[in-house]
């Protein structure tokens, strides 16, 4: 057993008690905490939130894989040579402080497979303390959280899938707590893997209230909150569009085109278009993030923290996070129409900066904002733009991405225009902040991206600069 995998069984108590303060008071007896925390539905439920708490840490969703370091490796940001960050601009895998940057991830989300392994194998072992259907979903999220942690890994660390680098080793992927180094796996059986854990968590979530009750914003305290903020939770819509990103990476596009249709089919409903009011009328208090969008997004309570120390106009030139001005505009087209331009950029009245800073993720006035500390996972959008992709008829693919640019501002394309650029262009527009844009970038094997450090020419890549390689902790010991 690598002392990964060790460090990592260490913090398994911890991410289970994160939910609620009391757990922190509980004796220090595995079997008797194990037994307080899956006692009743509340409290396994209040398990399951410690995971989705640390989902949101920084070496995850709540900073590196979102707003920092992969968009930085999608060079989304203005790095020159004197910038702090210059070394993640120039692919230097090889440096200690890229190295721990990523070991980091790796290890957390590890840590948080493990945890989804044990919090399964518990639910089996006190699978009558809880109603079938509660026990069903929770163990439908646990499931499909873990095939979403394996399938980042594998994009990260793994080869780019739609080339014959497809069958080379990449990662393990773990369906259970043990003591054992599982070997690494080709690619291919890795999305096997995921594909077949997120086809058991649509099994187990077949009956989420999100299917026939939405979301359902309000917490009241009833006992109840776990059925409701569904779009906060790993649930059935979230598990098929996760399908659908899979099967697009690995260039299965009818399976792709499926899996996206299902949730535009039933899900529309539930997660409608923002309405262009709270983006573009309410100055106080914008919804930047589409929130109504959002199938699946993750609770940040640190947001706004992280968001001020990377992108605040306050931030001094060799450490802020920004695009070059010139490139900003040409991407959006300087067109003040659009959602995602106007007002998630803009000059700021402090800090001195003769460029637009990114404000997408600056908190609200309205403590009641529904948009308020969520972090964008999974949205209707991105479906939009899978089977616009996977569509074989070019005016179809073309009317899908249409569809997207009417609900943010925007006029039809062209009838010339040509889907897969356009697609390009929407990502680049759409996911700012996000982390999903270097993904598309390895998925389509794209050999020349826009250099945000520059007011034109393009960054030359390829597989060593698209894969990251594996830390240490896990090679030195196999």
């Amino acid at each position: 057993m690598s002392k990964r995998n060790t460090g990592i069984l260490l913090i398994l108590l911890t991410a289970f008690g994160s939910g609620c303060t009391k757990w922190l008071d509980v004796q220090p007896k595995d079997k008797f905490t194990e037994e307080q925390v899956f006692a009743d539905m509340t409290s396994a439920a209040t398990a399951l939130n410690g995971i989705y708490l640390h989902l949101a840490s920084a070496p995850l969703y709540g900073n590196y894989l979102t707003l920092s370091t992969i968009e930085i490796l999608a060079q989304r940001y203005n790095i020159g040579a004197t910038h702090s960050r210059t070394i993640y601009q120039n692919y230097q895998y090889a440096e200690s402080a890229v190295m721990g940057n990523f070991e980091s991830s790796w290890v957390a989300a590890y840590a948080l497979v493990v945890n989804a392994n044990e919090y399964v194998k518990n639910l089996d072992k006190y699978k009558g303390n809880y109603s079938a259907q509660a026990d069903s979903i929770m163990r439908g999220e646990a499931i499909g959280l873990r095939a979403m942690m394996h399938f980042d890994m594998l994009r990260m660390f793994g080869p780019i899938c739609n080339t014959k680098d497809s069958v080379a080793k990449s990662i393990p992927y773990y369906r259970k707590a043990q003591p054992e180094i599982a070997e690494l796996l080709p690619a291919n059986q890795v999305i096997d893997s995921v594909l077949d854990d997120l086809k058991l968590a649509e099994s187990y979530l077949q009956n989420d209230p999100v299917r026939y009750q939405g979301v359902v914003l309000a917490q009241q305290n009833d006992g109840l909150d776990f059925w409701r903020n569904r779009n906060l939770r790993m649930n059935y819509f979230a598990v098929k569009a996760l399908q659908a990103r899979v099967h697009l990476y690995r260039n299965n596009k009818a399976a792709a085109y499926e899996s996206a249709r299902s949730v535009v089919e039933e899900g529309s409903k539930w997660f409608p278009w923002i309405n262009p009011s709270r983006v573009m009328s309410d100055r106080a208090n914008p919804d930047r993030i589409f929130s109504s969008e959002l199938i699946f997004a993750l609770f940040n309570i640190n947001l706004y923290a992280t968001n001020r120390d990377l992108f605040a106009p306050e931030v001094q030139e060799s450490s802020i996070l920004a695009p070059n001005d010139t490139r900003l505009k040409a991407l959006y087209e300087s067109n003040e129409n659009d959602y995602r331009y106007n007002p998630s950029w803009a000059l700021a009245t402090t800090g001195g900066k003769a460029y637009k800073t990114f404000f997408k993720y600056t908190d609200v006035l309205s403590p009641d904002s529904p948009a308020r500390y969520k972090m964008p996972m999974l949205r209707m959008s991105e479906l939009y733009y899978i089977m616009a992709e996977c569509e074989t008829d070019a005016a179809k693919g073309r009317a899908l991405i249409n569809t997207v640019r009417k609900n943010r501002g925007l006029t039809d394309l062209a009838a010339t225009a040509v889907v897969n650029t356009e697609l390009q262009k929407e990502y680049q527009k759409e996911f700012y902040g996000e982390g999903q844009l270097f993904f598309y970038y390895k998925r389509r094997n794209v050999t020349s991206i826009p250099n945000s450090a520059a007011t034109s020419g393009n960054v030359t890549m390829n597989a060593a600069k698209y894969v990251i390689p594996l830390p240490l902790s896990e090679t030195q010991y196999r």
